[in-house]
C-alpha cells in the first residue's frame, strides 16, 4: 500500500462536469487520489442517502495515483461507499466540487456538495466544499484551481478541528485575495412555474432567487464572493443553539396527569 496521503475527491454536478476536473488538478501531486462520484447531477441533495434501490457503482479509470469511478447514487452515497467498499483505508482528506454555483449563506443546507463534505467531517476525515459562482457548464476554473490549491496547502500544514468542515467560494472571474468569512444571514425566495403538459396535467419548475438580508456586512461569505474574494466559512456539524441551552431549561416541563 502506497504511503501517500489518499485524498477522495467527489462533487454533486456529475462525474462528467468541469469543475470535478479542475478540483482534480486542484490536488494533483498532493497524494493518491480516488475519484468517486456521480454518474449524473445530484444538485440540491443536501445529506440525502440512497435507501429505497440498490446503488451501483463501476470503475471508470485506474491509472497511477488516480482512480476514478462512477456512482449512480447521491453525494453522500458516493462517500459512504467509498468508505466503506473502495478505498483501502480512511482517507486523510476529503475534497468535493468545485460545484458550478455558489454555496453561501443558506445554500450549505441544500448542496450536495456540502452534504458530501460534511460527510466526510462526520467520519473524522479533513474536508473541504469548493464552490465556483458561476452555472455555466463551461465555466472557468482557473483563477479557482490557483487559489484553491492554497487554501488545501494550508489544510495539510494546520489540519482542522474534528467536527469542523470548510465551505470555501470563489467570485467568477479575477480574484482579489481570501477572506476568512461567516456564513451571510438569507434565504431563498421560493417561486414556482407553473405549466401544463399535453394531457392537461399540472407541474411546477422552482425557481427563485436568494434574498441576502445583510447586503452589507463585509464579514460574511456573500459579501466575499460579491466583492472579488474567495471566502472560507468554517462549518459546524454541531447545530445546537448554545447560547439558549440554560433559558430552555428554565421552561415549565411539568405534565398535568
Amino acid at each position: 500500500m502506497s504511503d501517500k496521503p489518499i485524498i477522495l475527491v467527489t462533487n454533486d454536478d456529475g462525474l462528467n462536469a468541469k469543475g470535478i476536473k479542475a478540483l482534480v488538478a486542484m490536488v494533483k501531486g498532493f497524494g493518491d487520489i480516488y475519484v468517486v462520484a456521480p454518474n449524473r447531477s445530484n444538485s440540491g441533495k443536501s445529506n440525502s442517502i440512497t435507501v429505497e434501490v440498490p446503488i451501483r457503482i463501476k470503475k471508470v479509470r485506474d491509472e497511477e495515483n488516480l482512480h476514478i469511478y462512477s456512482c449512480k447514487g447521491t453525494p453522500v452515497d458516493c462517500v459512504k461507499l467509498a468508505l466503506n467498499k473502495i478505498l483501502p483505508r480512511t482517507p486523510d482528506f476529503l475534497v468535493s466540487g468545485i460545484n458550478h454555483g455558489a454555496n453561501t449563506s443558506v445554500s450549505v443546507l441544500y448542496s450536495g456538495t456540502m452534504g458530501a463534505t460534511i460527510e466526510g467531517c462526520l467520519n473524522g476525515i479533513p474536508s473541504i466544499g469548493y464552490s465556483l459562482n458561476d452555472f455555466s457548464a463551461d465555466a472557468d476554473f482557473s483563477q479557482s484551481i490557483k487559489y484553491g490549491r492554497k487554501i488545501f496547502a494550508n489544510l495539510l500544514e494546520k489540519g482542522l478541528e474534528r467536527s469542523v468542515c470548510l465551505n470555501v467560494n470563489f467570485p467568477k472571474g479575477d480574484i482579489n485575495g481570501i477572506r476568512v468569512c461567516r456564513q451571510a444571514d438569507g434565504r431563498w425566495k421560493e417561486e414556482f412555474d407553473h405549466r401544463q403538459d399535453p394531457f392537461g396535467g399540472d407541474y411546477y419548475w422552482l425557481t427563485g432567487y436568494f434574498k441576502n438580508a445583510e447586503p452589507n456586512a463585509e464579514e460574511t461569505d456573500e459579501w466575499a464572493i460579491n466583492n472579488g474574494y474567495a471566502s472560507v466559512v468554517p462549518t459546524k456539524i454541531d447545530m445546537t443553539a448554545h447560547q439558549l441551552v440554560e433559558d430552555l431549561k428554565t421552561w415549565d416541563y411539568e405534565v398535568e396527569d
